[in-house]
C-alpha cells in the first residue's frame, strides 16, 4: 500500500485521488489557522515555491481536533491562508487525524511512522515526508519548522 491508494476530499468537497501526485515528493501536514504554529504556513509556502518545480507538493489538511484551532469553513480557511501567508499549495477538506472519525489516510500514515510518544498525532503541524514511491520516510513533530526539514526534502527530490 502507498499514499497513492487513498482518495481524499478537496477543499470544495470533491474526491481527489492522491494518485494524481504519483512520482512527487510529498509533505503531508495537518494544519490550523489559530494555532501557535500557524506561522509555519510561511515556511511551508517558501519550501513550496523553492522546490515545486523539482517535484515537491505540500498537502494541507486542516484539522480542528486540537482545542478547535481550525474553525471556519473551507472557504474561510482558504481566505485566511491566502491573505495572511500567500499559500498556493493544495489544501483539502478539514479532517480528523485521531479517533473514531479519523481519515483513513491518517490511520495509514500513523501506522507507517509512529513517534516516540505513540502513534497518535499530538498537535497541529505534524508533518509526514513521502518519497516518490509513495512511502512514508519521515515524521516530524509540530515544533520542527519547515526550514529544518528542507535538507530532507532536497535529499528525497534527488532520489529517483
Amino acid at each position: 500500500m502507498s499514499i497513492y491508494d487513498f482518495t481524499v476530499k478537496g477543499s470544495q468537497g470533491e474526491d481527489v485521488s492522491l494518485s494524481a501526485y504519483e512520482g512527487k515528493v510529498l509533505l503531508v501536514v495537518n494544519t490550523a489557522t489559530k494555532c501557535g504554529f500557524t506561522p509555519q504556513y510561511d515556511g511551508l509556502q517558501k519550501l513550496y515555491e523553492e522546490y515545486k518545480d523539482e517535484g515537491l507538493e505540500i498537502l494541507d489538511f486542516p484539522c480542528n481536533q486540537f482545542k478547535e484551532q481550525a474553525p471556519g469553513t473551507a472557504e474561510e480557511i482558504n481566505q485566511f491562508c491566502s491573505l495572511n501567508y500567500g499559500t498556493t499549495f493544495p489544501r483539502f477538506q478539514k479532517i480528523d487525524v485521531n479517533g473514531e472519525n479519523e481519515s483513513p489516510l491518517y490511520t495509514w500514515l500513523k501506522e507507517e511512522k509512529g513517534s516516540p510518544l505513540g502513534k497518535n498525532i499530538k498537535w497541529n503541524f505534524t508533518k509526514f515526508l513521502i518519497n516518490r514511491q509513495g512511502e512514508v520516510v519521515a515524521r516530524y513533530a509540530p515544533t520542527t519548522t519547515p526550514e529544518k526539514i528542507a535538507k530532507d526534502i532536497v535529499q528525497e527530490l534527488k532520489t529517483v
